[in-house]
């Protein structure tokens, strides 16, 4: 049982290429049931690894990879495939790449090896979660206008959200730094 939710985790990395390509061929009922498959695999291995105390370092490492590969992947194509407007993925892909630039260059040049996600880190996620499947339903049922006007309402929610969590990391990501190096303020 110690090693499942990383096995879970790693069938949801494999899972990501094929996402990509669902997305990228449009073919969002497909991505719909994998995807929900690739959920039930992520909430397995947490609660698994919870109960059975099965937690690991490389499961605590894989885990959010395997989250933003799939999120962020779907985010590029939906923006390459004119599904939403470039400018929402370019925040969501712009706070993610600045996240890891952080953790690299923290890792790499100081003390810092923890890099915990925050309340509105794991918000952020969700609503960009929620804004993905809107995008998914409106573009399988594209006559439904409440869907469309939800999306619509959905794309400035997670912009903001995303932008928000974005600007808490960068303080947490000044404090932490201030905090190894010493500095008071």
């Amino acid at each position: 049982m110690k090693h499942v939710p990383n096995l879970l985790t790693i069938l949801r990395i494999l899972l990501v290429p094929w996402i990509w390509k669902l997305l990228w061929d449009r073919q969002y009922e497909w991505v719909i049931g994998v995807g929900f498959v690739a959920a039930m695999s992520d909430a397995a291995d947490g609660w698994i690894a919870r109960k059975f105390d099965a937690t690991s370092n490389l499961g605590a490492l894989l885990d959010p990879v395997a989250d933003k590969l799939m999120l962020s992947g779907a985010y590029l194509i939906f923006g390459l495939n004119h599904v939403i407007p470039m400018w929402l993925t370019w925040i969501v892909l712009g706070r993610d790449v600045s996240i890891l630039l952080f953790a690299a260059f923290a890792y790499m040049l100081t003390s810092i090896r923890n890099f915990p996600p925050s309340r509105w880190g794991k918000l952020s996620t969700l609503i960009q979660i929620l804004t993905a499947l809107a995008i998914l339903v409106t573009q399988t049922i594209p006559t439904d206008p409440i869907a469309a006007q939800f999306q619509s309402y959905l794309v400035w929610l997670c912009a903001a959200v995303t932008l928000w969590s974005a600007g808490h990391y960068l303080w947490l990501a000044i404090n932490r730094l201030r905090a190894t190096a010493g500095i008071r303020y």
